[in-house]
């Protein structure tokens, strides 16, 4: 129970975050201090932090219909197919523009911190600008490996230096499996049907 004292602050507590769940991508967490004031977050930054609310992801499609005017604008900027960069976005972050890799890639097209910076990308984790960076990117692969879908695919997931190492596709699990999923994913858009969850 919430003593008298720190109502109004255990109030305001709870409506901030809780004001921001339709907007925010994140689930809420709550603990309860010493003096009983309830605290909310949607980082779990520390180990007392109890799951409260769980927001359920939007399905695939809906993201890209969120997504589709960038998308369209970076695809038109840059000379690329708008069905391959959605297909990337998916492989690579299920469409979440919060999500960082092991190895420190960020966002919706998972940029690299050097490859950002190369990109002129400021804010990874803005969609707006990871998906022109990203596409960007993807643009300079396809020519310099004369529009090879899977070469270009390989650079973006491996690097351009692994492609040039092997002179082709490098045989690694995580790069095979990355091409086959975006191949996957851009076949299914080109066939017109609703990208799955799976």
């Amino acid at each position: 129970m919430v003593r008298p004292g720190h109502v109004l602050l255990a109030t305001i507590c709870l409506i901030s975050p809780l004001a921001l769940v339709g907007s925010a991508s994140a689930d809420i967490y709550r603990y309860k201090d010493e003096q009983g004031v309830w605290h909310f977050t949607n980082i779990k930054s520390d180990k007392r932090y109890k799951l409260y609310i769980r927001e359920y992801p939007k399905k695939p499609s809906e993201y890209i219909k969120e997504y589709e005017g960038i998308i369209g604008q970076a695809c038109r900027e840059f000379n690329v197919d708008p069905l391959l960069v959605k297909a990337i976005i998916r492989a690579e972050s299920g469409f979440d523009h919060r999500a960082v890799s092991k190895k420190g890639a960020k966002g919706l097209m998972q940029l690299m911190p050097e490859t950002a910076q190369a990109m002129n990308v400021e804010d990874p984790f803005n969609p707006e600008e990871n998906i022109f960076g990203g596409t960007r990117y993807l643009s300079l692969l396809l020519e310099r490996y004369n529009h090879d879908k899977e070469l270009a695919l390989a650079a973006y997931n491996a690097g351009p230096e692994v492609v040039e190492k092997y002179k082709g596709v490098p045989p690694f699990p995580e790069t095979l499996s990355f091409i086959d999923r975006v191949i996957e994913y851009y076949d299914r858009h080109k066939r017109g049907s609703e990208v799955s969850n799976h």
